[in-house]
C-alpha cells in the first residue's frame, strides 16, 4: 500500500502528521510518535507575546547601570539573569532534528505586523524543514474594516516569507467574509500551504469566584466538518497544500478528508488522549479500510470526492444546506 504523500514539497511516508500541541515539548514524545507512525511532526508554537518580552528583557538589562558609569554601556546580563525561551525553542529544534529522521515543522503564532517574524530566519538557522505561521487573531476594534484585517495576514506572512527559504504554511480560521478569495490571496502572496482550521479557544466564567477564564475543550470529529467542506472547495484551485486540522480522530476522518483533498490529516486532540501510539492504530485502519475497498495509494484517494470530482458538485453550498433543513426530522406530537 502507497500511502506517501506530498506537503510542502516535503515527501512524506504517510498523510498523517501530529499538529502543534505540548506533546512535542518533549524530545522522547517526538521519538515516539516517529516510532509510532508519524510522517512529520509540527512542534508546539512559540508565541509573538514571547518573542516581544524576550526583547524587552533583554533590552532592559543592556541598559542597566548606564545611568550611573560609561563603561556599563558593555555590561551584559549574566545567562541565569534573563529568559532564554526562544532560544530554548531553537535549541529544541536542533535536538529534535538530531533526534529522528522525518521532517521538523517549527510553528510561529502571532496575530501583527512585527519584528517577531524576523524571529523565522533564526528558525530556519535551527534547522527546521518547514515553517507554520499561526496567525490567532481577534479584531475588536469596531473601526477596523475587512480588508485591514486581511491585509494583516498578508503583511504578517510577506514578512516571513522574506526573511526564510523553508516552506511556510499559513494556520488560520475560517472566519473571512470571503474564505475563498483569502486563500486565493495568500497563495498569491507565496503561502507554501494553508492549515484549515484553528480552533479558537473561548472563555468560560467561574460563577463560584466570578472570574473569567481560559476553556480548552479537546475537539470531537464534529469539528471536522468545516475543513472538509472548504478543502473540499479548494482542491485543485490553489499551487499551495492543503492541511486538515480540527476533529481528526479516526482513519475514517483521515479518509473523508484525503478525498475532500487535503495532503496531509494533522492529529492533535486523539493522541492527546490515547497517546502517540494511536498514530499507528489510524494508520492500521487506514490500510484495512483502502484494501477492502481496492484502494493502492493515497494519490488514488486524494481529491476524488472534492467539489471538482463530485458527482453533485452543489453539495458543499448553499443547494445542499436546503436539502438537509428539508429532511430534518421534526419532532413527533
Amino acid at each position: 500500500m502507497d500511502l506517501s504523500t506530498k506537503y510542502l514539497g516535503l515527501s512524506l511516508r504517510t498523510p498523517l502528521v501530529p499538529a502543534a500541541s505540548p506533546m512535542s515539548e518533549e524530545i522522547d514524545t517526538i521519538k515516539e510518535m516517529e516510532d509510532s507512525g508519524a510522517s512529520a511532526v509540527v512542534l508546539y508554537s512559540l508565541f509573538e507575546e514571547q518573542l516581544r518580552q524576550d526583547s524587552r528583557e533583554l533590552a532592559r538589562n543592556l541598559e542597566q547601570g548606564t545611568e550611573s558609569f560609561a563603561e556599563a554601556l558593555t555590561y551584559f546580563p549574566e545567562p541565569d539573569d534573563f529568559r532564554l525561551g526562544p532560544e530554548e525553542y531553537l535549541a529544541h529544534i536542533a535536538k529534535a532534528k538530531a533526534a529522528v529522521k522525518i521532517p521538523i515543522i517549527a510553528s510561529l503564532n502571532g496575530s501583527s505586523v512585527g519584528g517577531w517574524t524576523a524571529y523565522a530566519k533564526a528558525i530556519q538557522q535551527a534547522g527546521a524543514d518547514a515553517l507554520e505561521l499561526n496567525i490567532y487573531y481577534i479584531p475588536t476594534d469596531m473601526n477596523l474594516t475587512s480588508e485591514a484585517i486581511e491585509q494583516t495576514y498578508l503583511e504578517i506572512l510577506r514578512a516571513v516569507k522574506s526573511t526564510v527559504t523553508i516552506p511556510v504554511a499559513v494556520k488560520l480560521s475560517p472566519f473571512f467574509t470571503n474564505f475563498a478569495n483569502m486563500a486565493k490571496r495568500l497563495d498569491q502572496a507565496g503561502a507554501n500551504g494553508l492549515v484549515l482550521f484553528n480552533r479558537f479557544y473561548q472563555p468560560d466564567i467561574d460563577l463560584e469566584s466570578l472570574e473569567v477564564r481560559p476553556n480548552i475543550l479537546l475537539s470531537t470529529p464534529m469539528a471536522m466538518r468545516v475543513p472538509l467542506r472548504w478543502i473540499a472547495l479548494l482542491n485543485g484551485k490553489l499551487k499551495a497544500s492543503l492541511a486538515a486540522t480540527s476533529g481528526i480522530h479516526r482513519a475514517s476522518d483521515v479518509l473523508k478528508m484525503l478525498m475532500a483533498g487535503a495532503d496531509v490529516t494533522m492529529l492533535c486532540s486523539t493522541l492527546i488522549r490515547h497517546g502517540a501510539r494511536q498514530i499507528a492504530v489510524i494508520e492500521r485502519d487506514l490500510v484495512a479500510w483502502m484494501e477492502e475497498h481496492e484502494y493502492t495509494s493515497v494519490t488514488q484517494l486524494k481529491g476524488s470526492l472534492s467539489q471538482r470530482n463530485c458527482a453533485e458538485p452543489s453539495a458543499f453550498e448553499r443547494a445542499q444546506y436546503m436539502k438537509a433543513i428539508s429532511q430534518f426530522p421534526t419532532a413527533q406530537s
